[in-house]
């Protein structure tokens, strides 16, 4: 269904955005993205429409959505769900997971090296392997990867992404990010709107549904960012 056809959401919603492919483009790397003029001013209205109940959730680590988004967003899931900050001036809660082995990043490094194009993305307590600039690298990537993950099935996966690939501890994903932030203030008692566009969003899709409210992949409802901009701009008024 077109963004544009939707009805108006109930003053009682709650807006619980992913960024990367969401409201933001995808661009060739993680550091190179732009954030779309007038995307500021409409979050920062839809956060007044909704009484502060305007959160994102997303897989960069939180230092990153506040270098993009500045104190905009109430509350900020990072890591998919692995850290979460309830208010602006609240305190980061990290979820208790199992630390990266320290050789794995030294064999990731070992392994982009020999394929251009390839990138390694570092995080606090996992690390990406992106292949967009290098298309056909995924299988060999993914490989790597599972041989590293062998033995350790117990404590981490391997989880898919728009064109990369991450190692992630388990225990935290967007659906307890999406729930531990329903369950405070200013989001508790609302109904959970999520939106969000690739496989590390279903978690998050089915935790709003599950909690009475909507759960919107952008391809399916939107086609794209742009057609998310497009009716968060409408129900912002602008």
């Amino acid at each position: 269904m077109p963004a544009l056809t939707k009805p108006p959401l109930p003053p009682q919603a709650a807006l619980l955005l992913d960024l990367d492919g969401t409201l933001l483009d995808i661009a060739p790397t993680p550091d190179s993205v732009v954030v779309p003029p007038g995307l500021l001013l409409t979050l920062r209205r839809l956060r007044t429409r909704f009484a502060d109940a305007l959160a994102v959730v997303t897989g960069r680590p939180i230092e990153q959505i506040d270098a993009l988004l500045g104190d905009i967003p109430y509350a900020v899931a990072g890591e998919h769900g692995g850290v979460i900050r309830h208010a602006p001036d609240a305190p980061l809660e990290r979820a208790p997971l199992a630390d990266l082995p320290a050789h794995w990043l030294a064999q990731a490094e070992h392994v982009v090296a020999g394929i251009p194009g390839a990138l390694l993305e570092r995080k606090a307590r996992s690390f990406v392997l992106h292949y967009r600039l290098a298309p056909d690298a995924g299988p060999a990537l993914r490989a790597a990867m599972l041989d590293m993950l062998d033995g350790h099935e117990d404590r981490f996966s391997v989880m898919d992404g728009s064109m990369a690939l991450e190692m992630k501890p388990l225990g935290a994903d967007k659906a307890t990010a999406v729930t531990a932030l329903m369950s405070r203030p200013p989001f508790s008692g609302r109904m959970p709107v999520y939106v969000g566009d690739d496989v590390t969003d279903e978690d998050g899709i089915r935790a709003a549904r599950a909690l009475g409210g909507f759960g919107w992949r952008v391809k399916d409802c939107f086609t794209d960012p742009a057609g998310v901009r497009a009716w968060l701009a409408r129900e912002a008024g602008g």
